[in-house]
């Protein structure tokens, strides 16, 4: 029997980001998503992200596979106004079903029938902040578009997506900043401002618009959340600062204070005498120089880790979850190793993964 997929314990909670870090890849890996298909893979996010509620803060859009950092708010109190429903629906649907619901909505209102009303907006608002279905219609939208344009039939995505609950403040930057630098893991650019399909490519040259307000607003929001910092573009220059300086660590280049030899040889020294980061200062408690070497690895724990975050809110999750676990584990969380180590005592997993297992 399949486990029910891993929420945010707080998902509901007003004050606390929901953030995941979401993972899929195509069936078999076949290389087959090439610039048309991820321009039109960004287009569908794009458009489920302004229908849903949910915004993606970070992305990258490969050739076999693709990454989010998708944050989920809780169903505004009191529920969706016919406003913001049809707003929504503007984003996915045609005029004329924006019109008819339109119209639907008008005569439930006019006639006093609430409980019709709300019937109507049951039919649309179940997709609506909700993680699984954020992920379930794009990648179905997605399917069903590649698969009439390149004849063919069936599954496009090898397996469930996977999905990692992450921290806002310093895990939910370096998560991005790790989504943001898979082109250059893999070889196809030496700067992650060059490559097209990703948040921060986005984020300076713009999208099929030709702005990257969204991808900006997004970044913004993974590098500052834990501040109370919402999607505010025009606070773009202070997240690019902090988040620029982490992609030039992991890049080695002077722009981020350190080159990637200093960083190897100063991470034992900072990371010393650390334990953990709290919520409230995990911004400023990771070593970055350890972030350089780390992030130029693949990092199971990233995409297998299940909880990603301080020990006290990997724990808190845990704790919010028992019933997953045997009564023999006592605590939730674990240390990073192998790639991860680097972290290891600021960043912790709810898993604890095999060194060496690719």
């Amino acid at each position: 029997m399949r486990r029910s997929r891993w929420l945010a314990p707080w998902k509901d909670s007003p004050d606390k980001p929901a953030i995941y870090h979401c993972i899929s890849r195509v069936v078999d890996r076949r290389f087959v998503l090439g610039d048309d298909e991820r321009e039109q893979f960004r287009k569908f996010m794009r458009m489920q992200e302004n229908f849903s509620g949910c915004r993606v803060l970070s992305y990258c859009l490969m050739s076999n596979h693709f990454h989010l950092l998708l944050e989920v708010p809780p169903m505004p109190e009191g529920g969706i106004s016919d406003e913001l429903l049809l707003k929504g629906l503007s984003a996915i649907q045609s005029v004329g079903f924006v019109a008819g619901v339109a119209q639907e909505l008008h005569q439930a209102r006019q006639s006093g029938n609430d409980t019709l009303a709300a019937e109507i907006h049951a039919r649309h608002t179940y997709r609506m902040h909700s993680l699984s279905e954020f992920m379930k219609t794009l990648l179905q939208r997605f399917t069903r578009w590649f698969n009439r344009s390149h004849e063919r039939s069936g599954t496009l995505w090898e397996q469930r997506y996977k999905s990692v609950i992450v921290e806002s403040g310093i895990a939910a930057r370096t998560m991005a900043a790790y989504i943001d630098l898979n082109p250059v893991r893999a070889g196809m650019v030496k700067d992650p401002a060059d490559y097209r399909w990703s948040s921060y490519g986005e984020a300076l040259g713009g999208g099929n618009k030709g702005n990257g307000k969204k991808a900006r607003e997004g970044l913004v929001r993974a590098c500052l959340s834990h501040r109370g910092v919402g999607f505010e573009a025009e606070k773009w220059k202070d997240a690019a600062k902090i988040y620029r300086q982490i992609l030039g660590l992991a890049l080695g280049r002077k722009g981020g204070r350190a080159d990637l030899t200093t960083a190897r040889h100063t991470l034992k020294a900072k990371v010393k005498g650390i334990v953990e980061a709290t919520p409230e200062d995990n911004d400023t408690v990771l070593p970055e120089l350890g972030m350089a070497a780390m992030l130029r690895c693949r990092i199971r724990y990233f995409t297998d880790g299940a909880v990603i975050g301080s020990k006290s809110f990997v724990n808190e999750a845990f704790t919010a979850s028992r019933e997953r676990f045997t009564s023999k584990r006592k605590d939730g969380a674990r240390k990073l190793r192998g790639a991860g180590a680097s972290a290891a005592g600021v960043l912790w997993s709810i898993r604890d993964l095999r060194v060496g297992v690719t």
